[in-house]
């Protein structure tokens, strides 16, 4: 599948690609935009360090993808990171695991978001991908509602622990 795909969103015409190095800024911009990402991420330009070296560790591994949603201008309105994780279980199936997913205040409302889920399970399926996973936290309620409506079951408790 090649990592690029435009889309006619009302009168937007956006495209989804894959992120470069150029793109996060605006990328960590739009995980801080957000009640939880306010408190734990740094979008100040001088502490761009660590995100960079992230992203070069991203980009440079191939079951990894970041996506950056771009506008008509160029300037990233959304973005995701997919992970595409082989397994033993469920006979040897792999999963596609999706994070990060935002879409600015710029782009909400048009149905984004559900085409990025789409794209991502396409994306997928063609990389052998037999079930995808993500989470979200627990006191976004309106993502829950999002992700259930697009046939996303609440099947697990997961836990977490800072190192």
């Amino acid at each position: 599948m090649d990592p690029s795909q435009t889309v006619q969103l009302g009168d937007r015409r956006l495209t989804i690609t894959r992120a470069t190095e150029a793109d996060v800024p605006e990328i960590v911009a739009l995980l801080a935009d957000d009640v939880l990402g306010a408190s734990r991420e740094s979008p100040d330009v001088a502490d761009l360090a660590p995100y960079l070296a992230a992203f070069s560790e991203i980009d440079a591994d191939g079951r990894h993808l970041l996506v950056a949603v771009r506008d008509e201008s160029g300037t990233v309105v959304a973005t995701m990171h997919l992970t595409l994780l082989p397994g033993l279980s469920r006979q040897a199936a792999t999963r596609l695991q999706i994070e990060a997913v935002r879409v600015g205040a710029s782009a909400r409302g048009l149905g984004l978001g559900t085409r990025m889920i789409e794209w991502a399970h396409q994306y997928g399926r063609e990389h052998g991908a037999r079930l995808v996973q993500l989470t979200t936290d627990r006191s976004r309620t309106d993502a829950h509602r999002f992700y259930e409506k697009l046939g996303y079951v609440a099947s697990h408790v997961g836990f977490k622990l800072e190192l």
